[in-house]
């Protein structure tokens, strides 16, 4: 495959070492630009083994497959700049947050074929969760083809795209609830005795395993947390202080609320 990015930043290095790594491409065949004054990402993208480009209009000219990698601000900007190079040949796949397919379309010439995916950050250590959903043009051989890249640097599934928004608040924010809820059980260790590195550690290690029992076992979560709640034990009092305390309904909230706000945003 020939694939160009159009931005090179952190996401896009580690999508393309991802990419690379499974075999999808060589390197030497990947073509990112960035402009002129972002010395940083053009130096590491180049470590990584791949070229660059200040020029946007060379990625479309190199590339089968072209992934808009830039903030959602600049990205009617980025359109209006490679819109004439769009050829119904390119797969353009954008992971901007909050830019629905048919806005990219209606910048785009009439057949070309868009489709939206929604990474999140564990990408960067091959452990993301993608969704995509296919624009208008797109077809299943082009859905296929992105589920192999993406599935390169973790899992990735194809949703329609007015659940979008609700992927964004749950997997594409996920991790900002995970950090929060890893650094608070973490002090929790720390106010009982527990240094900080043991308590940081167990607690990364208790949310790792805890999630891989859910993946590898199959079981419901609510069985999994039954096989820990012992009669009058530690967990199960734990556990009513976390109910009483409306641990549920606050994530619950919080996913809800970025929804909306994820709806209220998008272009």
């Amino acid at each position: 495959m020939l694939i160009g990015f159009i931005g090179s930043g952190k996401i896009a290095q580690a999508l393309i070492k991802g990419f690379t790594s499974a075999g999808i491409c060589r390197v030497e065949s990947i073509l990112a630009s960035a402009p002129k004054e972002d010395y940083t990402n053009h130096y590491k993208t180049r470590d990584i083994g791949c070229r660059t480009t200040y020029e946007n209009k060379d990625v479309l000219k190199h590339s089968d497959i072209v992934i808009l990698a830039v903030k959602p601000p600049i990205v009617p900007q980025v359109l209006a700049d490679i819109s004439s190079f769009v050829t119904p040949k390119h797969l353009m796949i954008s992971i901007a947050a909050g830019i629905k397919s048919n806005s990219i379309e209606k910048l785009l010439p009439e057949q070309s074929k868009v489709v939206r995916v929604m990474p999140n950050t564990p990408v960067l250590i091959k452990q993301g969760a993608s969704v995509f959903s296919l624009g208008r043009n797109a077809q299943k051989s082009d859905g296929d083809v992105v589920k192999k890249l993406f599935e390169s640097v973790g899992i990735c599934d194809q949703v329609p795209e007015n659940l979008i928004d609700a992927c964004t608040a749950l997997s594409g924010s996920g991790p900002a609830y995970t950090y929060m809820f890893l650094e608070a059980m973490a002090d929790a260790g720390v106010l009982q005795g527990l240094s900080r590195e043991l308590s940081y550690n167990l607690a990364a290690h208790t949310l790792i395993g805890a999630a891989k029992m859910v993946l590898e076992t199959k079981k419901h979560p609510a069985g999994l947390k039954d096989d820990v709640c012992s009669p009058s034990g530690c967990t199960i009092n734990a556990m009513y202080s976390l109910e009483k305390n409306g641990f549920r309904t606050v994530l619950m909230d919080a996913v809800g609320v970025a929804t909306e706000v994820a709806r209220k945003d998008e272009q």
